[in-house]
């Protein structure tokens, strides 16, 4: 993904139920591995949940190596330089867009992982 941008809240109106916010997970053994055709199919992706009132927030992630886990459960202040999983696969990039539907979710979903070439995981907030 080769930006972060932030969308406004879409306010329903007073028939409508508020749309759902979903979280699509980009799923790669690598950051930053995107071609410049992968990019331009991101950027019209991108453009198309936005002028549609689905884009509220997307990004890439860095590389495990950069991750430090973090408890501070009972004060126990414990910081480890290390990712909760080893593993060969992991999130390298994320979108949030809302949706007014499961259906529509993974639609949009599967549209996301068509332009950038990667699996994705789609999972609804907690509303």
């Amino acid at each position: 993904m080769t930006a972060v941008k932030c969308g406004h809240d879409v306010q329903p109106t007073p028939n409508q139920e508020a749309p759902v916010r979903y979280l699509v997970s980009v799923i790669d053994n690598a950051s930053g591995t995107g071609t410049p055709e992968e990019g331009v199919a991101i950027d019209a992706f991108n453009d198309m949940l936005e002028a549609n009132g689905h884009w509220v927030l997307a990004g890439g992630i860095t590389p495990l190596a950069n991750a430090t886990l973090i408890d501070n459960r009972g004060g126990a202040g414990i910081v480890s330089r290390e990712p909760l999983h080893n593993t060969t696969e992991y999130v390298s990039g994320f979108w949030v867009i809302e949706a007014s539907s499961d259906e529509e979710a993974i639609v949009l979903a599967t549209e996301g992982s068509k332009a950038c070439n990667r699996r994705v995981e789609v999972r609804p907030f907690i509303h």
